[in-house]
């Protein structure tokens, strides 16, 4: 053999092939094609002659619609990646303005949606055909998200500030509670209909004024340099208590409307008691588990343990008779938030929910946020009562409270401003009441309209109340809690 012929590569002696051989190798790879190709011609022109007896479940399959399947999932493609792609642009123009992100991600869902783009453009980017999906990622969005921020509720530190948590958090919802119930009366006969309950719509329209979105407020305070302050931890030590106390509150709520009068007593015992489960079976059962897993990563074990535990606990509140989300916001909650677990999970939790599932929700609600409904000066008129009642009785309720316990005015009024943003929370709680028919499509409007005004006035408020370098200057510790 040559030198031409041979060559070595780690010791081993191969050959190269030489121009005949390669040739022969070309001619036979092209006719094992050729021949495969004209074999399966010859057994598909023979397959055409016969027959198969008809199948009705196969007909039956084609005619619900699986045929078209891959143009909805395609769809469905196109719809999240619009929403995604629009979203990021908008939180950028107003996190350049000031405004959380999230203001620019929920605008971007009703900007897509029928309100301003018309049903026949919106159509081509968020078909009706594709809602029963997109409602699907939504919920499981949700779910998801709600457990993040049960995991991010330091209950340790709304230990130290109970006292002053709790009395101002409970002032910040009763007032908002019974205004809402008081408007009630004045819309109900206007905007819902006889088949919703009175009692129902008041209880909804107290708990939708009552929110307060503690992961917005929580990122105002970060973006400004304020977390640490006296006033941002207790401002976050209230925005956590009320999201406790506000969903028990909707879980009281839901279990009224979905529920025959008969029942719903039932529904409200078993949610106690599953509450009562949740805070003295389960948390210190949880505390001795997720104590085993303290390293950086996570073992697959762990992570399969901690979501099979999230749907188990999203299931059981939906069996008893109220959201799941409400079960997914309560096992977050109940697993140590100074724990490797709830560290972990909530840093890889939060890019997939935020920037993938999310959008989805923000989507899903743009769908169906009509402000074209909206089409007279009396409902123009109707929305602008709702904002100035929600931020009254937010913004009072928390005033009051906090001079009583001895806050300076200053404080007194960046706290109920702070406490007065809304945000994604109450989008929640907005789509809950529409899925139960408590709230009709105008009113979700009007709603949401209130939910975007009463959060994107929060940062210019509060950066006038209290400038950048007055932020950075304030006195960061206990002093003030310790004080109230």
């Amino acid at each position: 053999m040559s030198e031409k012929d041979t060559s070595t590569t780690a010791g081993v002696a191969t050959s190269r092939p030489s121009p005949r051989s390669f040739l022969w190798t070309s001619v036979a790879y092209g006719l094992m094609i050729v021949a495969a190709i004209a074999i399966l011609f010859l057994i598909c022109r023979q397959g055409e002659t016969l027959q198969a007896p008809s199948d009705p479940n196969v007909t039956a399959l084609r005619a619900g619609g699986v045929a078209e399947a891959p143009n909805v999932f395609l769809r469905l493609l196109v719809a999240l990646t619009a929403v995604i792609i629009v979203g990021l642009i908008l939180a950028k123009c107003f996190a350049y303005l000031g405004q959380p992100p999230v203001i620019g991600e929920v605008i971007a869902g009703i900007l897509l949606g029928p309100s301003l783009l018309g049903p026949e453009a919106s159509a081509l980017i968020l078909p009706t055909t594709i809602a029963p999906f997109l409602g699907v990622i939504a919920q499981l969005g949700v779910i998801l998200y709600m457990f993040t921020v049960g995991l991010s509720l330091q209950g340790e530190r709304l230990k130290h500030r109970a006292r002053a948590a709790v009395a101002i958090s409970h002032a910040s919802i009763v007032v908002p509670f019974l205004l809402g119930a008081l408007l009630a009366l004045y819309i109900y006969p206007q905007l819902s209909s006889r088949e919703v309950p009175f009692t129902s719509f008041a209880l909804f329209m107290g708990v939708a004024m009552s929110i307060t979105a503690f992961p917005v407020l929580a990122r105002i305070l970060t973006d400004r340099g304020m977390m640490q302050t006296e006033l941002g931890i207790l401002a976050v030590s209230c925005a956590a208590t009320d999201d406790v106390t506000a969903w028990c509150l909707l879980a009281f709520v839901v279990a009224v409307a979905k529920s025959r009068p008969d029942q719903g007593f039932m529904v409200v015992a078993a949610t106690l008691a599953y509450i009562g489960a949740m805070l003295l079976v389960v948390r210190p059962f949880l505390r001795r588990v997720v104590a085993r897993w303290e390293s950086e990563q996570l073992p697959r074990s762990a992570v399969a343990f901690v979501f099979v535990a999230l749907l188990l606990s999203a299931l059981a509140t939906e069996a008893i008779g109220i959201h799941a989300i409400f079960g997914a916001f309560l096992l977050g909650a109940v697993i140590p938030a100074d724990s490797g677990v709830a560290r972990i999970l909530s840093r890889q939790l939060e890019s997939i929910v935020t920037v993938l599932l999310l959008p989805a929700f923000f989507a899903f609600t743009g769908m169906r946020t009509r402000i074209d409904l909206l089409s007279s000066p009396e409902q123009w008129l109707i929305c602008g009562l709702i904002i100035l009642v929600a931020t009254v009785g937010k913004f009072g309720g928390t005033v009051l409270a906090a001079r009583l316990a001895g806050l300076d005015w200053r404080s007194t009024m960046a706290l109920g401003t702070l406490m007065n943003t809304r945000g994604l929370m109450e989008l929640i709680v907005l789509n809950i009441g529409l899925d139960l028919q408590v709230i009709s499509p105008v009113l979700f409007a009007m709603m949401v309209f209130m939910a975007l005004m009463t959060t994107m006035i929060t940062a210019p408020v509060l950066r006038w109340l209290i400038p950048e370098s007055t932020s950075e200057a304030m006195p960061h510790g206990p002093k003030l809690v310790d004080r109230i």
